[in-house]
């Protein structure tokens, strides 16, 4: 997301000739306001002044502008009064209520919605969870922000939400390696807690999680049991955190058994049905096809069992996992997480970072549950 700051580099320009360019005050005209505007224009600016404009105005961190309106003792006097000519020459007021300026709370967690592979498919897992978590939210006189996060620059929306303390902290889903989120949020020394990261390297975060790994190998001793050998896998590119635990989890099942994974029983695939049905086209065309597949999100299964039902192959064994409500209706294998429990957990938790009372126990794992149905037992 562009500042203020940004139109003004690219103009050319001090950051308040910017600032009244684009006030319309008539503070500044001429050549110098049409680079203003021009800019603007390239960079999709709206002006909405964010103590983000006051720190950048004033020279000092993001995070030293709410202590200086906050009249925080620790700011120096010279420091604060930087803040306070730079919030004014910027027409700045803080936006919150009496109740923020009394407690100090905004009394809102913020959630970023993710855009999905296939953007027209929901992820229902998700809303499940979001559900949860707004339910033990409100439980404690809690609210949640929702807010689409933008594919450039992701990190940066984190900040603004917490400068303009609209949010007291976040959760985040879909963490991945060197999540430039996470970065972002220690630098400002805001709460957070994530759902996942259980397969991180010293994890410093808290976090509550759900064993994906555990979950594929429930999924592939149970194909084991009813004698399939030949399992195939279809699961996100590698680089995904979870798609990475699920085949790890899938390999170790695998080995145990001594089987060892011939290359084209995998296949790699974006979350979409049509996608996944040509994965499992491509499966089902090697020299020795699998007997058996696992799909490690629910929406895979679906693509897969759309092209095994099209060219007649019933007898392939299927499992998906998240336990989709559609998987029910169709009868497909898969795995359920606790996430009634994970959003009271994580919420809890959330509840001991916001307040400076970490919890005992900041990084909690529940188990998964294998549901069988008839994709894999043919009832």
């Amino acid at each position: 997301m562009p500042s203020l700051k940004d139109v003004a580099e690219r103009a050319q320009v001090p950051m308040l000739d910017a600032f009244h360019a684009l006030n319309q005050d008539g503070a500044v005209d001429g050549e110098a306001a049409e680079r203003i505007m021009r800019a603007a224009q390239e960079l999709r600016y709206e002006l909405r002044i964010t103590q983000i404009d006051v720190a950048d105005l004033a020279g000092v961190a993001k995070g030293t502008v709410s202590y200086a309106l906050n009249g925080n003792e620790l700011i120096k006097p010279a420091t604060r009064q930087r803040v306070l000519d730079a919030a004014k020459a910027l027409g700045y007021r803080p936006n919150i209520t009496a109740r923020n300026l009394r407690t100090n709370r905004a009394g809102i967690v913020g959630y970023s919605w993710h855009v999905a592979d296939d953007p027209s498919r929901m992820n229902n897992l998700l809303d499940q969870f979001i559900y949860r978590v707004t339910t033990a939210a409100e439980a404690q006189r809690y609210h949640l922000l929702t807010f689409v996060q933008p594919q450039e620059d992701a990190d940066r929306v984190y900040d603004e939400l917490i400068s303009t303390n609209r949010v007291d902290g976040f959760i985040l889903s879909d963490v991945g390696y060197d999540d430039p989120r996470v970065r972002r949020l220690f630098s400002l020394d805001a709460p957070f807690v994530a759902f996942g990261g259980m397969y991180l390297p010293d994890v410093p975060f808290a976090y509550v999680d759900v064993d994906g790994k555990k979950g594929i190998e429930l999924v592939v001793d149970h194909l084991l049991v009813l004698g399939h050998e030949r399992i195939g896998l279809i699961n996100w590119h590698p680089g995904s955190l979870v798609g990475d635990a699920r085949e790890a989890g899938y390999l170790a099942a695998l080995e145990r058994a001594g089987i060892t994974a011939q290359p084209g029983w995998v296949a790699y695939t974006p979350n979409i049905l049509r996608s996944a049905s040509e994965a499992t086209q491509r499966l089902m065309g090697a020299k020795h096809p699998p007997t058996a597949i696992v799909t490690t999100n629910d929406v895979m299964a679906f693509g897969a069992k759309a092209y095994l039902d099209a060219v007649g192959l019933r007898d392939v064994a299927l499992t998906g996992y998240d336990d989709d409500p559609t998987a029910d209706f169709l009868g497909i294998t898969s795995v359920r997480q606790p996430i009634d429990a994970v959003a009271k957990t994580l919420f809890h938790i959330l509840l001991g970072e916001i307040n400076h009372e970490p919890r005992a126990e900041r990084q909690v794992v529940f188990e998964p549950e294998l549901v069988i149905r008839r994709s894999t037992t043919g009832g």
